[in-house]
């Protein structure tokens, strides 16, 4: 049936639907603002448009399905029926319901035609340039954000830079441009003006940058991202004082706390002194904040103050605050200060199998175990973990062969993988792990046979692909086939250094040294490993740039003088002039 309801019918629906959205507001789900009442001068509101018939069933179900909190049913139905009706209150609605399912594709194409259907809609433009925002669309959020400044005089601009620097630069420069030519018409507006120097620090024109700040300081003094923008800056150009205005700010206003606290923060990176009495004073006036106690904890530690460290921890616990990491960090100060038993008594509360804290203390316990030559208690405390967190086997196999190879016993590493993948065969992780296990034992065989295992369940794997390639690259003559899968992790991971080395040294192992040096520079640039540094001064070094190849090795040996592979290179071309400190 098609066609348009008679005046009953619509005004049946009309009394359900105004039933059920008024039933619905109880529930979390948004809804659309009501409309505002119209004065005696305002235009009288659009006239009542006719509900086609088959429209009917869809938004009662709809309605119904957001009365029992079942939003994603609501959301489906009008998703499908916003472009047929064309209604501006269906369309704002189905909006709502998008951005609270957190939906962003459904919200951005919903907006789009409140947007169409409402032009001037100061609320939908709005939403539309936030979302356009998330989505790194900025230059078209851009217009959308203009209107919303010339209706009410404040725009969020800065959500505009949410990911700016994924941009490419031909995006990032018409995004300025924007911007510039909108101060035209608003020189003086301060969202403007802030949003227009962040663009400026995120290209590295600080000077541009620190102007605008000085514009917008002029209307507001203490402006908070401003504030906090013009002390990164100022530090990073190393300034004697680059918190000067955040000091005038915080003697101006004592009681903020916001400003205070990232006051604090940045102080950490030049001031650790005053870092710490600037948490102080945070701490005493919210005693029961568990984030301030922590921070303080870490910073007392960071000095030396392990007396304080502790009470500050001790705090939480009695808080019932952040206790995992509390016990965690009391572990770690006791292991540091010699006390292992101390140590293993804090490791052992940490007790939330969801958390890096978890895996890291158990890890340390079972590494004090088998220093002290407790090997079975190792083995007990292991076995014990995954009978009472069975959900997390998987990263405690890995995590107990991790801690036996560290300790050099590699054998019973390779059992404790074998016995994990016996219990967990479809595991890709221990699987890998027993691959590079294998490969370090020698064991070719078992190395290619795991990481072909993975590669078959999972083509796409591009860590177990270059894995694969670059093991056959540096053990083996089969360079054709590495670099066929080198290639083809690669193509699914373009920007990954490990894979841009592995391409490098298999380039170098064929004899293509220009090649090679393309993307072992690209690696090396992006991740200064000295692994990659061992592999790019290998090739400089062959290629006849000895001077570049020693200062690659000299800037690596800085940073880690007793790298292995790093150091046999270096031997192997008998560069024994080479000096970690020249």
């Amino acid at each position: 049936m098609s066609g348009n309801l008679p005046a009953m019918s619509r005004l049946f629906l009309a009394a359900c639907l105004t039933a059920l959205l008024g039933a619905c507001a109880s529930a979390p789900a948004p809804q659309a603002p009501a409309a505002p009442v119209a004065e005696a001068d305002e235009a009288p509101p659009p006239p009542e448009r006719a509900i086609p018939a088959d429209a009917l069933y869809p938004l009662l179900v709809g309605e119904f399905a957001l009365r029992r909190r079942d939003y994603g049913t609501a959301l489906d139905l009008y998703t499908q029926q916003a472009p047929l009706l064309r209604d501006r209150g269906v369309s704002a609605h189905t909006t709502h319901i998008a951005q609270f399912m957190q939906q962003e594709d459904a919200a951005r194409e919903s907006a789009a035609l409140w947007v169409e259907l409402e032009p001037d809609n100061v609320e939908a433009n709005n939403t539309y340039a936030t979302l356009l925002s998330r989505a790194g669309r900025t230059n078209e959020a851009l217009p959308h954000l203009a209107l919303v400044a010339r209706d009410q005089g404040k725009a969020n601009f800065p959500i505009l830079l949410n990911r700016f620097p994924e941009l490419g630069a031909r995006e990032q420069q018409a995004l300025v441009a924007g911007l510039e030519a909108l101060s035209q018409e608003f020189p003086d507006n301060p969202s403007l003006l802030l949003t227009r120097a962040l663009a400026y620090d995120e290209l590295q024109q600080h000077a541009q940058a620190l102007a605008l700040l000085t514009q917008l300081f002029a209307q507001e003094p203490y402006q908070y991202q401003g504030l906090l923008l013009e002390a990164k800056i100022r530090l990073e150009q190393g300034s004697d004082a680059p918190f000067a205005h955040i000091e005038q700010a915080l003697a101006a206003n004592p009681d903020d706390s916001r400003l205070r606290l990232q006051y604090a923060r940045l102080l950490t990176r030049s001031d650790i002194d005053a870092a710490r009495g600037q948490f102080e004073i945070l701490s005493a006036r919210a005693p029961q904040d568990g984030n301030l106690l922590f921070s303080l904890a870490l910073i007392n530690h960071e000095v030396g103050d392990d007396l304080a460290a502790k009470a500050y921890l001790h705090q939480l616990i009695d808080l019932g605050q952040r206790t995992d990491e509390a016990y965690y960090y009391l572990g770690r100060i006791a292991e540091d200060a010699g006390d292992q038993q101390a140590a293993v008594k804090a490791y052992m509360e940490v007790s939330a199998a969801d958390s890096g804290d978890f895996f890291s203390a158990k890890g340390r316990i079972g590494r004090i175990l088998l220093e002290n030559g407790k090997d079975g208690q190792a083995r007990t405390l292991f076995n014990t973990l995954r009978e009472s967190h069975p959900e997390a086997q998987e990263r405690l196999y890995a995590l107990e062969a991790e801690v036996l190879s560290g300790a050099g016993d590699s054998s019973a590493a390779m059992a404790v993988l074998d016995a994990g993948l016996a219990r967990l065969p479809e595991s890709s992780s221990l699987r890998y792990s027993r691959s590079l296990l294998g490969e370090k034992q020698g064991n070719l065989a078992l190395m290619e046979s795991d990481l072909r295992t993975i590669i078959a369940q999972e083509p796409d794997n591009a860590t177990a692909l270059n894995a694969l390639g670059y093991s056959l690259a540096n053990r083996t003559q089969r360079f054709d086939e590495a670099r066929e899968l080198i290639e083809r992790a690669l193509i699914l991971e373009p920007d990954e250094p490990a894979i841009l080395d592995s391409m490098g040294w298999v380039l170098y192992r064929q004899g293509h040294y220009e090649d090679a040096l393309f993307y072992l520079e690209r690696a090396y640039q992006a991740f200064p490993d000295p692994e990659v540094a061992a592999h790019l001064g290998e090739v400089l070094w062959v290629s006849g740039k000895a001077e570049q190849a020693r200062a690659i090795w000299r800037d690596a040996l800085q940073k880690d003088p007793r790298h292995e592979i790093l150091l046999s290179t270096i031997q192997r071309f008998d560069v024994s002039m080479l000096q970690a400190n020249p």
